[in-house]
């Protein structure tokens, strides 16, 4: 288990964080996720030893990592630029940490050549130069280089991120199917939602040096416990005014002073039990194959709502639409 305990990093006179507690279980997959400057990278260097936390504690099933050297804490690391030595071959790039170790060669070989077929690098590969390698391939590298070391910890700082769309997706899967297998704890920084989502088993939402929120990919997405949190994770609607007004109108017992938000895929085009009727008209839709995304003039604000493509007839432009909700997914803040 990690923890960060009150854990305190200044640079000069800029304070990073002030006070972070955080607790990680053994085998968790758990990421650190904000915006650009939000600390989650500093909080991640901070546990590898890259950075010395200038109060608090870090732990490591009960014993101080801070005083313990980075080559003796036990954690692999792969960075966004993945850090590998563009002159030496894939196989010398993998066999590096083990040689500074002073394994025996056969050793060397018998791991490099498992921790290449645990992320589908061939044999032929191995052979080649790391700067030949396109970056789908440079990242399988950097992620064999991490667990040849067979660490107790990985720690991940954006590493898809210099990649094509596609591409993330994949090597996403493959991620999480490796960590699953290998069970190693894994601690993974990204600005991307939907990463987070996807791959975590705990999710540590980071605003402005302070954890905002931490819970399960669900909870953080259904249970937003603060306006920050709500507002940041996923596509949502902030309701105004006047579709506050309306939805009391009709039996909701909102709070008009603060402001509330819904998920698009909460709102529905049937009523069901409980459920509130707000009408509009169609302003713009988006088109993108398994759904449509409708932008609704609804009293004056625009809502805007997801529709599966099921074969149901797409509502043009100009269309009447009507919408129903139940308050109980309105979070308010």
């Amino acid at each position: 288990m990690i923890q960060f305990k009150n854990v305190q990093i200044k640079y000069g006179d800029f304070t990073a964080f002030d006070n972070l507690n955080l607790t990680v279980g053994d085998g968790e997959f758990f990421t650190f996720l904000g915006p650009s400057g939000c600390g989650k990278t500093t909080a991640l260097r901070a546990l590898v030893g890259f950075l010395t936390p200038t109060a608090g504690e870090i732990t490591l099933d009960g014993k101080d990592l801070i005083q313990v050297p980075v080559e003796k804490r036990g954690i692999g690391m792969v960075f966004q630029s993945y850090a590998l030595f563009p002159t030496m071959t894939v196989y010398e790039n993998l066999a590096f940490g083990l040689k500074v170790k002073k394994m025996a060669s056969s050793e060397i070989d018998k791991r490099v050549r498992e921790a290449a077929e645990t992320v589908a690098i061939r044999d032929e590969q191995l052979v080649r130069n790391v700067s030949e390698l396109s970056g789908g391939q440079q990242q399988r590298v950097a992620l064999a280089r991490a667990i040849v070391l067979e660490p107790k910890i990985l720690c991940l700082d954006e590493p898809l991120s210099n990649l094509d769309a596609k591409l993330r997706v994949s090597l996403r899967g493959e991620l999480k199917r490796l960590q699953k297998n290998l069970g190693i704890t894994t601690l993974y920084v990204t600005h991307d939602q939907e990463e987070a989502l996807t791959l975590s088993d705990k999710v540590a939402v980071f605003n402005n040096g302070t954890v905002e929120q931490v819970g399960t990919p669900q909870e953080i997405y259904d249970h937003s416990k603060t306006e920050f949190v709500c507002d940041f994770i996923g596509d949502i609607n902030k309701l105004g005014v006047k579709a506050i007004s309306q939805l009391n109108k009709v039996g909701a017992s909102l709070d008009v002073k603060r402001h509330a938000y819904i998920r698009l895929e909460r709102i529905h085009f049937e009523p069901g039990p409980g459920y509130l009727k707000l009408s509009g008209k169609v302003i713009n839709f988006d088109y993108n194959g398994i759904t449509t995304k409708y932008h609704v003039d609804t009293y004056g604000e625009v809502v805007r709502v997801i529709q599966v493509n099921d074969g149901r007839p797409i509502y043009k432009n100009g269309e009447k639409i009507d919408m129903y909700l139940d308050p109980d997914d309105i979070m308010q803040y």
